[in-house]
C-alpha cells in the first residue's frame, strides 16, 4: 500500500493553546485521537519543522505549522466474496449499489469479510491479495447501518473523475431520515463547524469552536408529532453529518444509539411504547450527477427499505393533530 501524502495544517486562532493531539483530531478529518497518538509515536508528525517536544501533550499556538504524514493502517488481505448486491445501475465505468443495512463498506481489522468491497471484488473479478488497495473503486461511504445508494468506480480513471465530482460538490445527495420529534422550523439549513466531540472521541459534534464546515439542508415531509419524516440534502459529506446535525438540533434519528440513546418511540398521547427501531433511521435515497464519460445528467433512486416502510406505516396510523 502507498503511503498517504503529507497533510500540512496551520493552527487557527480557535485552536490556540490546545493540546497537539486534540487540535489535530479536530482539524484532520478521518483520523481518531488514538490514531494520531500512534502516528506521533512513530515520528510521523512535526511541529514547525521539529518533533513535538512533549508528544501528544505539546501545546500548539495560533500560526504553528504541522506536517502530518499518516501511517498506513495494517494491511488486510482482501478476499473476493460472492455476496448479494442490489445493483441499481451498471455500465463499463460505474456501478451504483443499493447498500443493505449492516453491511460495512471497507474491510478493516475488525471487519475483514462480508463488506461491500469484498462483494464488489467478486463481481468485477478484480485480483486481490495483501498488496491490493483497501478501497478499490469506492468513491464515498455510508455508515454500516445506513441503507441506500453508493457509487463504485470500475477503473482508476473513473475513480479519479468521480472523486473530483464529490470534492467539487457536483453530486446531488438526498436522504430520507426519521427524527424523534419534529424539527422547527419545518425546513431550513444547518451550517456549522464540524469535528470530534470534545469529550467523547468516538462521536462527532457540530458544537465545536473550530473544524471543517458542514452544511445540511432539511425539509419536514410528514409530521407525526412524536416523529417526523424528513428529507435531507447534503452539500458536504462529513462523517455522521446528518445524524450529528439533527441530534444537535434536538431531534436525533429514531434508532440512533450513538447520538440519541435509542430509547423506544412512544405514542404522543398515551405514552405507550410504539416501537424500538434497531438502527439509525436513515436511507440514502437519491443520487444525481453528470456522468463523467457520457456527460449526460443521471439520477438514481433506491426504494425505501422494508424496515423503514413499516416504521412509516406505523407512524401514519397514529391519530393526526386536530
Amino acid at each position: 500500500m502507498t503511503t498517504p501524502p503529507p497533510i500540512r495544517v496551520v493552527i487557527p486562532e480557535q485552536a490556540d493553546r490546545t493540546r497537539l493531539d486534540r487540535a489535530l483530531t479536530d482539524l484532520v478529518e478521518g483520523r481518531s485521537r488514538a490514531q494520531i497518538k500512534r502516528d506521533l509515536d512513530a515520528g510521523a508528525i512535526t511541529l514547525n519543522g521539529s518533533a513535538p517536544a512533549k508528544g501528544a501533550q505539546t501545546t500548539v499556538r495560533s500560526g504553528d505549522t504541522i506536517v502530518y504524514t499518516p501511517v498506513p493502517p495494517p494491511v488486510v488481505e482482501l478476499v473476493a466474496e460472492d455476496l448479494p448486491l442490489d445493483i441499481i445501475f451498471e455500465d463499463e465505468h460505474l456501478l451504483v449499489v443499493n447498500k443493505a443495512a449492516g453491511m460495512v463498506v471497507h474491510p478493516a481489522l475488525g471487519h475483514p469479510r462480508g463488506t461491500l468491497v469484498n462483494a464488489v471484488l467478486h463481481r468485477l473479478r478484480v485480483p486481490t491479495g495483501a498488496e491490493g488497495d483497501l478501497r478499490p473503486g469506492i468513491v464515498h461511504r455510508l455508515d454500516r447501518d445506513t441503507t441506500g445508494l453508493i457509487v463504485v468506480a470500475k477503473h482508476p480513471e473513473c475513480l479519479d473523475k468521480m472523486s473530483a465530482l464529490f470534492k467539487e460538490r457536483q453530486v446531488h445527495k438526498v436522504y430520507l431520515a426519521i427524527t424523534r420529534g419534529v424539527p422547527t422550523p419545518l425546513q431550513g439549513s444547518i451550517d456549522t463547524f464540524f469535528g470530534r466531540h470534545p469529550t467523547e472521541r468516538k462521536r462527532f459534534s457540530s458544537k465545536v469552536k473550530s473544524g471543517k464546515r458542514a452544511l445540511t439542508h432539511y425539509a419536514v415531509q410528514e409530521d407525526f408529532r412524536c416523529a417526523a419524516k424528513v428529507q435531507v440534502r447534503l452539500e458536504t459529506g462529513r462523517t455522521h453529518q446528518i445524524r450529528v446535525h439533527l441530534a444537535d438540533k434536538g431531534h436525533p434519528l429514531v434508532g440512533d444509539e450513538t447520538y440519541g440513546r435509542n430509547r423506544p418511540l412512544y405514542h404522543p398521547d398515551t405514552s405507550k411504547e410504539l416501537v424500538r427501531f434497531e438502527r439509525p433511521a436513515l436511507h440514502a435515497r437519491r443520487l444525481g450527477f453528470v456522468h463523467p464519460y457520457t456527460q449526460a445528467p443521471v439520477e438514481f433512486e433506491a426504494p425505501i427499505p422494508d424496515d423503514l416502510e413499516l416504521l412509516l406505516d406505523l407512524l401514519r396510523s397514529l391519530p393526526r393533530k386536530a
